[in-house]
């Protein structure tokens, strides 16, 4: 039996999403939820120009969710080359949010294939074919992780999708993301779409280089990194010195284990102390442009 009911909102692509009470955000932006799997996520990562060169595609898609970066990533390599090789860790906290979404039929709008490989990840947690290896990992990410790194799983793509850093700071801190970072392969990307400078300056505190992806039904754009550099798009000079203010200094969760108000404090005791402008100075700078 489900512990808790989500309902159904339909976002302006005409695809659905959740709204969750605790979190007290909707699971995707309202221009929609399949745009943007497919612009936040699978075309900043290259999919499709990874699908044409690789034997293999390893996906590491963080907060699952509804299933939608998955699903979209799924159906973008296999229109392209059915035969390849996936394999995917996804890593969830809730389990009622992937079997609600197949149950109210809200993936509907992607292929038969695709469904059923998500309808098996979401009742099994796992999934094994010829070409797909799948493992849905439940729990806190903080820990989950864990699993991925011991397995020495090197991803060509990471869906960092957690909600807000503000409603969600647990998964933005420094010491998470340098253990997403140690699942990221050589040549592979890492996708969020936050821009907040907490968590950009959290991505080059691990070593990563970042870019900026086009906004998608907001003004901000999204981030994408890597450990070269290369074919990244460049930060505007508004971003680059958003990064030198106090909103640029990041989440910190040392033990892994603090509580979200334990992190949103820590975080505002060395804002505090900080000798970094304010970020209001900032926005005032740029309120012209």
């Amino acid at each position: 039996m489900l512990s808790k009911i989500f309902t159904p909102t339909i976002t302006d692509d005409g695809s659905y999403t959740f709204f969750s009470d605790e979190f007290e955000e909707l699971f995707h932006s309202h221009s929609g939820a399949k745009q943007e799997a497919q612009y936040k996520f699978i075309e900043p990562c290259q999919i499709k120009e990874k699908t044409t060169i690789k034997n293999t595609i390893k996906i590491l898609d963080i907060c699952y969710g509804l299933g939608y970066n998955t699903a979209t990533c799924l159906e973008t390599i296999w229109a392209i080359n059915p035969n390849i090789n996936i394999e995917l860790f996804a890593l969830e906290n809730d389990i009622n949010v992937p079997l609600q979404a197949i149950d109210a039929n809200l993936l509907n709008n992607f292929s038969q294939s695709v469904i059923e490989v998500l309808t098996i990840l979401a009742n099994h947690h796992q999934i094994e074919t010829k070409t797909f290896q799948g493992q849905l990992l439940l729990g806190d990410a903080r820990q989950t992780i864990q699993t991925v790194i011991n397995q020495n799983f090197q991803a060509d793509a990471i869906f960092l999708d957690p909600f807000s850093p503000p409603k969600c700071p647990q998964l933005w801190t420094v010491e998470f993301i340098k253990l997403v970072s140690q699942c990221l392969a050589k040549g592979g990307y890492l996708a969020t779409y936050s821009c907040a400078a907490s968590v950009r300056t959290a991505l080059q505190l691990t070593g990563l280089k970042i870019g900026a992806t086009r906004s998608i039904g907001r003004r901000s754009p999204s981030t994408i990194a890597n450990w070269n550099g290369k074919k990244l798009p460049p930060l505007s000079q508004q971003e680059k010195e958003h990064l030198q203010t106090r909103a640029a200094i990041p989440y910190r969760d040392p033990t892994l284990k603090h509580t979200v108000q334990n992190i949103k404090e820590r975080r505002q005791k060395e804002q505090e102390q900080s000798p970094l402008e304010p970020s209001s100075h900032w926005k005032k700078r740029w309120s012209n442009y």
